[in-house]
């Protein structure tokens, strides 16, 4: 197979990304073919999930390939290790062997030949809301420029399709509907157009509209925190579903030699 059809073959896979659906599934299919495309063993996608500012922390939500669990319950932050020196700076990270970088410290699998890894930033308007990350170079045993480029190019549809994910989820919401148009009435340079692209601030909108509307209601207090324990209890299944999918992803995986 040439190198055009290859190439033709890897467009056609990048349309996928912008595929509607469940935000967690999608993630979860997105980072198989991000491992696809730049034949890799392992993709990890982390997404911002708390903080502010200089003090932002992310999260692995989706993974294809061997993870450990450790990876699962990691918050990291500006500046820690790999995935958090991309969210400072900003930019792509290609790292041909971790041995022989400022990354030594974090290496893992010291015997494995594949110690070539790549890490991108994931951006919704030029404002950063993840990274994505490959490691274990299946054909090969380092990452080309070539291979970042692509890695570049998955990280934008990701974005992209995280961006038609939560205008869709607005879109579909009565609820978020009437809550967002509530707020822009006291925010009058607001719109929601623009809205989505910051989904802390969609939440927090939502949650102050939630209250109000149960306490307008006639709820009591009780009846407002109980709603707010329903809100955490589906969370934590949420998070234990995900728990499950990495106790099959590690009785799935090969053995390999401690680090």
């Amino acid at each position: 197979m040439g190198e055009s059809e290859v190439l033709l073959i890897k467009l056609q896979d990048l349309s996928q990304f912008l595929a509607s659906g469940n935000l967690d599934d999608n993630l979860t299919k997105q980072s198989a073919m991000a491992a696809k495309l730049v034949d890799a063993e392992t993709c990890s996608i982390m997404l911002i999930d708390d903080g502010e500012g200089e003090h932002l922390r992310m999260s692995v939500c989706a993974s294809f390939g061997p993870l450990s669990p450790a990876a699962w319950t990691a918050s990291i932050g500006k500046g820690e290790g790999i995935a958090g020196n991309v969210l400072a700076t900003g930019r792509s990270l290609l790292v041909e062997d971790i041995l022989h970088s400022q990354f030594a410290h974090l290496a893992r699998r010291v015997d494995d030949p594949r110690r070539s890894l790549m890490s991108s930033p994931i951006s919704i308007e030029a404002k950063i809301i993840g990274i994505v990350n490959v490691c274990g170079a299946q054909s090969k045993h380092t990452f080309s420029q070539v291979d970042l480029h692509m890695l570049e190019v998955i990280a934008m549809f990701i974005g992209k399709s995280i961006q038609v994910n939560q205008l869709q989820n607005i879109l579909n919401s009565r609820f978020t509907q009437l809550a967002l148009m509530q707020n822009l009435k006291e925010e009058v340079d607001g719109s929601i157009a623009t809205a989505y692209q910051n989904p802390d601030q969609v939440a927090r909108i939502l949650a102050k509209s939630l209250f109000k509307e149960m306490t307008k209601a006639g709820f009591g207090s009780g009846q407002i925190i109980h709603a707010a324990s329903e809100i955490i209890t589906q969370l934590n299944n949420n998070l234990k579903r995900h728990s499950v999918r990495v106790i099959r992803h590690d009785e799935g995986a090969k053995p390999h030699k401690p680090h």
